[in-house]
Protein backbone atom coordinates (compact mmCIF):
# COMPACT_ATOMS: atom_id res chain seq x y z
CA UNK A 1 0.00 0.00 0.00
CA UNK A 2 1.00 3.45 -0.78
CA UNK A 3 1.24 5.32 2.81
CA UNK A 4 2.90 8.48 0.65
CA UNK A 5 -0.73 8.96 -0.58
CA UNK A 6 -2.69 9.15 3.06
CA UNK A 7 -4.13 12.35 3.66
CA UNK A 8 -4.39 12.84 7.67
CA UNK A 9 -7.72 14.85 9.05
CA UNK A 10 -7.93 14.84 12.44
CA UNK A 11 -10.87 16.11 14.81
CA UNK A 12 -13.89 14.73 17.11
CA UNK A 13 -16.03 11.66 16.21
CA UNK A 14 -19.95 14.14 16.64
CA UNK A 15 -21.74 10.94 14.93
CA UNK A 16 -21.07 7.27 13.98
CA UNK A 17 -24.35 6.42 11.52
CA UNK A 18 -24.82 2.99 9.77
CA UNK A 19 -23.31 2.74 6.27
CA UNK A 20 -24.19 1.56 3.22
CA UNK A 21 -24.02 -2.00 4.55
CA UNK A 22 -24.14 -3.77 7.51
CA UNK A 23 -20.18 -3.94 7.56
CA UNK A 24 -19.64 -0.18 7.14
CA UNK A 25 -20.58 2.92 9.34
CA UNK A 26 -20.24 6.68 8.44
CA UNK A 27 -17.60 8.35 10.91
CA UNK A 28 -18.73 12.40 11.00
CA UNK A 29 -15.90 14.39 12.59
CA UNK A 30 -15.93 18.01 13.78
CA UNK A 31 -12.66 19.64 11.87
CA UNK A 32 -11.45 23.10 12.13
CA UNK A 33 -13.18 23.73 8.91
CA UNK A 34 -16.47 21.96 9.98
CA UNK A 35 -17.46 18.56 9.30
CA UNK A 36 -15.60 15.81 7.51
CA UNK A 37 -17.26 12.15 6.54
CA UNK A 38 -15.37 9.02 6.85
CA UNK A 39 -16.58 5.21 5.48
CA UNK A 40 -15.13 3.06 7.67
CA UNK A 41 -15.34 -0.50 6.43
CA UNK A 42 -13.98 -3.78 7.21
CA UNK A 43 -10.64 -2.78 4.76
CA UNK A 44 -10.29 0.46 7.05
CA UNK A 45 -7.42 -0.58 9.49
CA UNK A 46 -8.39 0.73 13.14
CA UNK A 47 -5.29 0.60 15.34
CA UNK A 48 -5.91 -1.11 18.23
CA UNK A 49 -9.37 -2.36 16.56
CA UNK A 50 -10.85 0.08 18.86
CA UNK A 51 -14.51 0.99 19.21
CA UNK A 52 -15.05 4.53 17.75
CA UNK A 53 -17.59 6.57 19.80
CA UNK A 54 -18.19 10.01 19.71
CA UNK A 55 -16.11 12.58 21.98
CA UNK A 56 -12.91 11.04 20.50
CA UNK A 57 -10.41 12.40 19.12
CA UNK A 58 -8.75 10.75 15.99
CA UNK A 59 -6.36 11.07 12.49
CA UNK A 60 -8.55 9.26 10.18
CA UNK A 61 -6.01 8.83 6.78
CA UNK A 62 -7.55 8.19 3.26
CA UNK A 63 -5.96 7.87 -0.06
CA UNK A 64 -5.73 11.11 -1.79
CA UNK A 65 -5.46 8.79 -4.55
CA UNK A 66 -8.73 7.12 -4.97
CA UNK A 67 -11.75 8.88 -6.23
CA UNK A 68 -13.96 11.27 -4.05
CA UNK A 69 -17.73 12.03 -4.22
CA UNK A 70 -18.48 15.40 -5.11
CA UNK A 71 -20.53 16.22 -2.16
CA UNK A 72 -20.93 18.25 0.73
CA UNK A 73 -19.89 18.19 3.23
CA UNK A 74 -16.71 15.78 2.01
CA UNK A 75 -16.67 12.05 1.71
CA UNK A 76 -13.51 10.22 1.97
CA UNK A 77 -13.11 5.89 2.81
CA UNK A 78 -10.78 5.99 5.98
CA UNK A 79 -7.86 3.95 5.03
CA UNK A 80 -6.35 3.70 8.92
CA UNK A 81 -7.74 5.65 11.73
CA UNK A 82 -5.87 6.23 14.79
CA UNK A 83 -7.44 7.42 18.38
CA UNK A 84 -5.41 9.70 20.41
CA UNK A 85 -4.78 10.39 23.74
CA UNK A 86 -4.87 13.13 25.56
CA UNK A 87 -2.38 15.72 24.14
CA UNK A 88 -0.92 13.57 21.62
CA UNK A 89 -0.11 13.69 18.20
CA UNK A 90 -0.15 11.15 15.03
CA UNK A 91 2.22 11.15 12.25
CA UNK A 92 2.29 8.78 9.39
CA UNK A 93 5.38 8.46 7.28
CA UNK A 94 7.94 6.92 6.44
CA UNK A 95 11.38 7.08 8.21
CA UNK A 96 14.78 6.78 7.45
CA UNK A 97 18.31 4.87 8.73
CA UNK A 98 18.13 7.93 10.93
CA UNK A 99 14.31 7.61 11.69
CA UNK A 100 14.11 11.53 9.81
CA UNK A 101 10.35 11.23 8.40
CA UNK A 102 10.96 11.17 4.36
CA UNK A 103 9.88 14.91 4.10
CA UNK A 104 11.73 16.35 7.14
CA UNK A 105 8.89 16.86 8.98
CA UNK A 106 9.81 14.72 12.09
CA UNK A 107 13.08 13.54 13.75
CA UNK A 108 12.17 10.70 15.87
CA UNK A 109 14.80 9.75 19.17
CA UNK A 110 13.42 6.07 20.21
CA UNK A 111 13.78 5.06 23.73
CA UNK A 112 13.74 2.30 25.85
CA UNK A 113 9.84 3.10 26.33
CA UNK A 114 8.81 3.67 23.26
CA UNK A 115 6.35 1.18 22.64
CA UNK A 116 7.05 -0.29 19.29
CA UNK A 117 4.23 -2.68 17.73
CA UNK A 118 2.97 -3.97 14.30
CA UNK A 119 -0.67 -2.97 13.16
CA UNK A 120 -2.35 -6.10 14.48
CA UNK A 121 -0.66 -5.76 18.54
CA UNK A 122 2.25 -7.74 18.57
CA UNK A 123 6.02 -6.66 19.40
CA UNK A 124 8.37 -5.24 16.66
CA UNK A 125 11.67 -6.26 17.86
CA UNK A 126 13.88 -4.85 15.32
CA UNK A 127 14.44 -1.49 14.66
CA UNK A 128 11.91 0.77 12.65
CA UNK A 129 14.14 2.50 10.50
CA UNK A 130 13.76 2.32 7.10
CA UNK A 131 9.73 1.70 7.57
CA UNK A 132 6.42 3.01 7.05
CA UNK A 133 5.71 4.42 11.16
CA UNK A 134 2.33 5.71 12.61
CA UNK A 135 3.73 7.38 15.91
CA UNK A 136 2.46 8.45 18.56
CA UNK A 137 4.04 11.60 20.49
CA UNK A 138 3.07 14.71 22.51
CA UNK A 139 5.80 17.32 22.16
CA UNK A 140 8.06 18.33 20.04
CA UNK A 141 11.73 20.67 19.47
CA UNK A 142 11.53 23.92 18.06
CA UNK A 143 14.57 22.67 15.77
CA UNK A 144 14.53 21.98 11.96
CA UNK A 145 13.56 18.96 11.66
CA UNK A 146 11.09 19.10 15.25
CA UNK A 147 12.33 15.80 16.94
CA UNK A 148 10.05 14.00 18.97
CA UNK A 149 10.82 10.81 21.77
CA UNK A 150 7.66 9.09 20.92
CA UNK A 151 5.36 6.94 23.47
CA UNK A 152 4.24 4.78 20.77
CA UNK A 153 4.93 3.31 17.34
CA UNK A 154 3.50 1.18 15.09
CA UNK A 155 5.24 -0.26 12.60
CA UNK A 156 2.99 -0.69 9.54
CA UNK A 157 4.36 -3.60 7.84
Amino acid sequence: MAYMNFVPVTGTIINMTGGMDCCSQLMSLRVEDGVINFMVGPETLVIDGRRLMPGMTVTAFYDSTLPVLLIYPPQYQAQIVAVHGRNEQVALNFFDRNLLAADGSLQLNVVGRTVIETSNGQAFNCHPDNRTLLVYYSATTRSIPPQTTPGRIVVLC
